[in-house]
């Protein structure tokens, strides 16, 4: 490998774990500036790990690093090297700076401020790390694995996981708490989409009519973006459809079903979310 590219290489996997130790730091400052003092958990291993300090009196920090250590040995296992150190540089980072920010007073002591804020920040740094190829989570790691040999999706088996352990956090500080966690572990959720997605999440659309190409030009014209043709027959007629393939972002879907109607209000349209985008002419071009 010629030395500019190892280079550039070295400086990328620098970037990455800055990264990761600052989503690492702001989840730490989410556990014990917002959710800690208020008993308020979060998911998965941190859930349990919250209650288990709780219970014993002993710092957060070890049981962080104690509990997530077989998620991680299955992690190396099955995933890679690169997710396992990941995880490792990410836990005892968060386990460090959850002791840092121990003697720092609660910001409030409202519950639902407390859910709701601790989860906007837990979010911005679970997305952070996850964005960066880490994890601090052994719940996931499960998942993963169980998701192979049953038919749930890892989604739901997270969801599953979590309904245990939030049902413990009713039974270690009480239902109320238990409620408010759910509202904590909804709203991180929906942040770490964010992060990890971006604002312009994009979305995968096919549209099947018969004025296919006055839709092209329109979408090629008015939206900049690229579109594809594919060549399709009518199951019920045996007729030829003219079906549009193109990648919009979440925030142009208004403008596009607009777009859309203009021309054919009876067109078939889906819409599926998309991950990654990579190549063709995704990036929208200038329109004058």
């Amino acid at each position: 490998m010629p030395k500019k590219q190892q280079k550039q290489r070295v400086w990328k996997e620098i970037q990455r774990y800055i990264i990761l130790f600052i989503g690492s730091i702001i989840y730490a400052a989410g556990l014990e500036i917002f959710l800690v003092p208020n008993n308020v958990i979060d998911g998965g291993v941190v859930g349990i790990a919250i209650m288990a300090s709780h219970l014993t009196g002993l710092p957060l920090g070890i049981f962080l690093i104690t509990i997530n250590i077989p998620f991680i040995y299955l992690g190396y296992k099955q995933i890679g090297k690169t997710f396992t150190l990941s995880t490792i540089f990410s836990i005892i980072i968060l386990s460090y700076f959850t002791k840092m920010f121990l003697p720092i007073p609660g910001f409030t002591d409202d519950l639902f401020l407390a859910s709701i804020f601790g989860g906007i920040i837990l979010g911005i740094g679970v997305g952070l790390i996850v964005r960066y190829g880490g994890s601090l989570d052994g719940s996931e790691i499960v998942a993963i694995l169980m998701d192979k040999q049953s038919s749930f999706s890892v989604g739901e088996i997270v969801m599953i996981i979590n309904l245990f352990i939030l049902s413990g956090a009713g039974l270690v500080f009480g239902w109320d708490r238990a409620m408010y966690s759910l509202v904590t572990y909804f709203i991180a959720s929906k942040v770490i989409d964010i992060v990890i997605e971006g604002l312009d999440e994009s979305k995968a659309v096919i549209i099947v009519s018969d004025h296919s190409a006055s839709i092209a030009e329109a979408l090629m014209a008015r939206l900049g973006r690229g579109v594809t043709i594919l060549h399709g027959e009518g199951a019920y007629k045996g007729d030829e459809k003219h079906i549009l393939y193109t990648v919009i972002t979440r925030l142009e879907m208004a403008k596009f079903k607009s777009l859309v109607s203009e021309i054919d209000e009876d067109a078939f349209i889906t819409i599926n979310d998309v991950h990654d985008v990579m190549g063709g002419t995704f990036k929208k071009r200038a329109i004058h």
